[in-house]
């Protein structure tokens, strides 16, 4: 489903009337708060570096309602129930925060909104409470108000509104929960963001395999393939409108753009050659990937229209991409060309190949986090596959995970967070995707209703 999200500036009064119908956009507008006080002089904590278990607790009491209304079969008390804890589960997986209700704690009035009762949250510990409200729009959809209070300073610190459709509720709490944790961390957000990957189900020996979608924690989940034809990796387009992957059928392999609004798919290219690991550049024009051909594995780089490819890579062996730096100008990859697979940079047009891992084991997957700062990888050895991060110069290395094989990982879009597919051992073999921020403390599984492999985490959502 298509979603428009419109923000409008709310204004210091509480009636719904008096709110802008569809009001200017909050990039450029600045808000007024009711009262001017003090603010914390920057961000209080940052998911960089932090070894930390201590986390800021915030109270996340239920969004309030001016009156109990229905609106498309959703009612608004227990829509403001349920936004805020989607607010609060979203805080709790970054790992900074602990969350303190919406269960557990007193619900608030209208009124309360723009006027917390600081002392008492003060009471319970909380250094950060969570105001908001949902409201009928008038027009068949739903008003959101989403407001972060220090209870300290007494002092507000975030305002944001949203005018949506009904069966978008999902998207306005993440929205929230991503400027509390931007105002907070000194961080981007991630939240209002989607992955895409493949849902495995069947046997080991004959999977099937789909394409899916969802949001960032696992909701609003959906299939894109029907399992007829084995779908591979997949890896959203920047701009979130296509999801470029690679479909096996009947022999023929060919690497698909799906257009995620339209329900629809192109063809880029076609080989009876097995091909696989396409992705996008930065600027949305041009497709890396990789095909073998005559037992050699090589890059090759192809418009996002299609056309002739144009090979990057002609050393023996299997050289695999890979991914493009964040400014377009230089490529990480895979290559066995040394006798075990390593991780390699070159730039755009196949020139200046140079090796970057070294070390024990072997190194794979490479992907550039959106920051440019570092790059992820699969490190394997000893039987086991583990995800870690290096610099592009090679340097730096740190392992992330420790388990008996993590592998295939992908950024969130502030680079803070990977995520990967972990495969348990065993004849089954199931796989299961998983994510964990850069410290390699804060880790946890994504819900899927199939098991799940090779993750694409998307860009945040306009």
């Amino acid at each position: 489903m298509s979603m428009t999200l419109v923000r409008y500036l709310m204004a210091g009064v509480l009636a719904t009337a008096s709110l802008p119908a569809i009001a200017q956009d909050q990039s450029t507008a600045q808000p007024q708060p009711t009262i001017q006080l003090p603010q914390p002089e920057g961000p209080r904590e940052s998911i960089t570096g932090t070894l930390s278990n201590e986390r800021t607790v915030i109270a996340i009491p239920a969004l309030a309602t001016s009156s109990v209304q229905n609106v498309a079969g959703l009612r608004t008390d227990s829509l403001g129930r349920q936004i805020a804890e989607v607010i609060a589960a979203d805080l709790e997986r970054s790992g900074l925060y602990d969350p303190m209700g919406p269960s557990g704690i007193p619900a608030i009035s209208r009124t309360e909104v723009q006027a917390p009762r600081f002392a008492e949250w003060q009471a319970r510990n909380a250094e950060n409470v969570v105001h908001g409200f949902v409201d009928a729009s008038g027009t068949g959809g739903l008003v959101v108000g989403c407001y972060l209070y220090d209870t300290a300073l007494g002092s507000e610190l975030v305002r944001k509104g949203f005018e949506i459709q009904p069966g978008d509720w999902r998207r306005a709490a993440h929205k929230c929960a991503d400027a509390i944790y931007s105002r907070l961390s000194g961080e981007a957000p991630f939240f209002d963001s989607r992955v895409a990957y493949i849902a495995e189900s069947g046997p080991k020996g004959n999977r099937i395999k789909r394409l899916a979608i969802m949001d960032s924690d696992g909701g609003n989940h959906r299939f894109i393939t029907n399992g007829q034809a084995l779908a591979i990796s997949p890896r959203f387009s920047p701009d979130y409108k296509k999801i470029v992957y690679v479909s096996y059928l009947n022999n023929r392999v060919r690497v698909f753009i799906y257009d995620v609004a339209a329900g629809s798919q192109k063809l880029v290219t076609e080989s009876s050659n097995a091909t696989f690991a396409p992705r996008w550049s930065p600027d949305g024009t041009q497709i890396l990937y990789s095909m073998a051909v005559n037992g050699n594995t090589d890059i090759y780089r192809i418009s996002a229209n299609g056309g002739t490819p144009v090979r990057l890579t002609s050393t023996p062996g299997i050289d695999v991409g890979g991914s493009f730096s964040p400014d377009g100008k230089k490529i990480v990859f895979e290559s066995d060309r040394s006798g075990g697979q390593q991780i390699y940079t070159m730039n755009i047009d196949g020139s200046n190949q140079q090796r970057i891992s070294f070390g024990g084991g072997r190194a794979a997957t490479p992907e550039w986090s959106p920051r440019g700062d570092l790059i992820a990888f699969t490190r394997m050895g000893g039987g086991e596959f583990r995800v870690g991060v290096m610099t592009p110069s090679g340097g730096g290395v740190r392992m992330l995970t420790n388990s008996w094989q993590d592998e295939a990982p992908t950024w969130s879009p502030n680079g803070r967070v990977i995520q990967f597919f972990r495969t348990t051992p065993g004849r089954e073999g199931k796989s299961s995707l998983w994510q964990v921020d850069l410290t390699g403390v804060n880790m946890r599984r994504l819900p899927t209703p199939q098991d799940g492999s090779d993750p694409s985490w998307g860009p945040v959502l306009p």
